[in-house]
This record gives C-alpha cells, sequence and structure tokens, in this order.
C-alpha cells in the first residue's frame, strides 16, 4: 500500500490557477475546471495544434494572421472544427469578453480527442476544441527585457523538420525542455538549439534574429513560422533595413552586432550574450527600433482588432 504520509493525495496539494476562462466541451468555465480526458491523444500522443494570438489594451494583435496559421495547422493534421473561420473569431471575442480581461494570452487547440471505441485508429477519433484567456504572459522578466537575455546555444538538436512540420504549431517540447535545463546548468537564462546540419533554428516559443553589418538575418528552416516573426520581417521592410532569410550560422550569430527573439509572449527581445560571451549592443538600435515600432503598430487599426462587446 502507499504511504499516505509520505506521499499526499494530489488532490490535497493546491494548485494555483491564473485568473481567465476556458471553453471547452461547449461551455465556458473557470481555468481551475479546465479539464481533458487522460484517454485524449492530445495529452497522450501530443497530436494536437494550437495557437497563441495576444490581446492589448482591448485589441487583437495581427488576429488575422493568427486565425490563417491555425486554420492551415488543423488542416494539415486531418483535423476539423466545430464551426467556421467566423465562428471560431466570434468565439475568441467572447472568451476575452468572459475573461474581463483588457491584456490577455488567448490559446486556441485543437486535439486529436479519442474515439467512443478506444480504437487506435486517428481516424475514429472525435476532435476537440478548446479556447482560453488568461492574463499576457512574457518569455521575459521586465529585468531581462531591459537588458537582454543570456542565451545558450544546446547541444541537444532540434527536431528534424522531416519528423514533425514545424510550420505546424505543436506542444513537440521535449528537445526544448532538455535545452532549456542544459541552459539552467551552463548559467544561461534561455535557449537556442540547432538543427542536425548545425545551423541555428529557435527556442522554446520564439523566433531568432540576429544583425551584423545593418542586415537582419534570420532562419528560414527548421522553424515555425512565427508571426512575430513576419511582423519583424514586415517592420524592416517599413524602415528600409534590409534582411537575409537563410540558414544561420553560430559565426554569424556569434559575430553580430546585435540579436534578438520574436515572440506572441512578448514581442521582440534582445539578446545580451550567448554562451556566456556578451554581444556588443543589448539592445542595439536596430533592436530597438523595431520593439518601438512593434509596440507602435497595437494602436493601428490595419494591424489590430478590437474586442466587441466588451
Amino acid at each position: 500500500m502507499p504511504d499516505s504520509q509520505s506521499h499526499p493525495p494530489q488532490d490535497a496539494v493546491e494548485t494555483e490557477f491564473p485568473p481567465g476562462v476556458a471553453w471547452i466541451d461547449g461551455r465556458f468555465v473557470p481555468m481551475s475546471e479546465a479539464k481533458i480526458p487522460v484517454l485524449d491523444w492530445g495529452f497522450l500522443r501530443s497530436d494536437a495544434t494550437y495557437d497563441v494570438v495576444h490581446v492589448w489594451k482591448h485589441r487583437f494583435f495581427r488576429l488575422d494572421k493568427h486565425l490563417d496559421r491555425f486554420l492551415a495547422s488543423v488542416a494539415k493534421l486531418r483535423m476539423t472544427l466545430p464551426f467556421d473561420r467566423a465562428g471560431l473569431e466570434s468565439l475568441l471575442q467572447e472568451t476575452v469578453v468572459e475573461s474581463g480581461l483588457e491584456d490577455a494570452y488567448v490559446e486556441m487547440i485543437c486535439t486529436r480527442g479519442h474515439s467512443p471505441t478506444f480504437s487506435r485508429d486517428p481516424r475514429d477519433a472525435v476532435n476537440r476544441f478548446i479556447a482560453f484567456a488568461i492574463p499576457f504572459g512574457w518569455i521575459a522578466d521586465p529585468d531581462q527585457r531591459a537588458r537582454g537575455l543570456n542565451m545558450i546555444v544546446a547541444s541537444v538538436p532540434r527536431i528534424p523538420a522531416a519528423s514533425v512540420d514545424p510550420t505546424i504549431k505543436n506542444y513537440h517540447w521535449l528537445d526544448l525542455v532538455k535545452g532549456l535545463y542544459e541552459a539552467y546548468d551552463r548559467g544561461g537564462e534561455n535557449v537556442l538549439l540547432k538543427d542536425l546540419d548545425g545551423f541555428l533554428t529557435e527556442g522554446p516559443g520564439f523566433n531568432l534574429f540576429a544583425v551584423k553589418d545593418g542586415r537582419v538575418h534570420t532562419p528560414d528552416r527548421g522553424v515555425l513560422e512565427g508571426i512575430t516573426r513576419g511582423t519583424a520581417l514586415e517592420l524592416c521592410a517599413e524602415l528600409s533595413i534590409p534582411t537575409d532569410v537563410a540558414p544561420l550560422s553560430m559565426e554569424t550569430l556569434t559575430g553580430a552586432e546585435e540579436a534578438f527573439v520574436t515572440s506572441t509572449a512578448g514581442g521582440i527581445v534582445a539578446i545580451a550574450s550567448v554562451d556566456g560571451a556578451a554581444l556588443p549592443a543589448s539592445p542595439g538600435p536596430i533592436t530597438q527600433g523595431l520593439s518601438d515600432l512593434y509596440w507602435a503598430k497595437h494602436q493601428d487599426p490595419a494591424w489590430t482588432t478590437p474586442v466587441r462587446g466588451r
């Protein structure tokens, strides 16, 4: 028999949940009640896709692009949603209103679900859609955002694109988590992974950029085509900054004048050091200029969608 004194029941351990609301199985519930069955293949097999759009000052940022990517991912995985695009947008709008949040992190998820007959054939599964809104989250704390992230390049390689399509936003993060622990062990704050050919790819939840000789470089393969990544490239064009979307070597990164990462969870954030070696500027003038323009766009009607009915 288990020793109940040394191993308290799991339900005896109090778990804190952020404020917000989730839509699951056809109804809104508090985050503490948003749960999926253990037989859902999204849990058992990481058979799921998702997307995250943020709301800032009651406005979605680049909502159309996030919807485009999510719907494309669902189609690539041969899943189905219980509503069309307009219905999806309407539900996300309602989720934010129900949450009562001004600045929010809004996630949409489609899992394979599970088969009512427990078949192992994924075609028999009933897909499950989930959405939730919680307070806006950052990939870096205020101090890191001010000075830049201390980054480690891990020895563990990124999952090959031939195995798991990185353009489908997914939960296959074990390589990234393993890399994070390596970064922590080496005194870093976050991690970058290389592909099997030794080129840099991305980190957990963000894309990578390096600035060398006034030109902005970002990897062209083995990465999620992040919405904030695409936004940064658009902002470079607006500011007449040349860009190079191509394989990114360690030599380019370590020889860069400045570097940054991009994410829905925080926008454009500078890199201060790579493997313990400080970069010349953090944040550098290009990084800072792009970041300033990025946040200015959050009030631009061409880039944002107001939350309706708040």
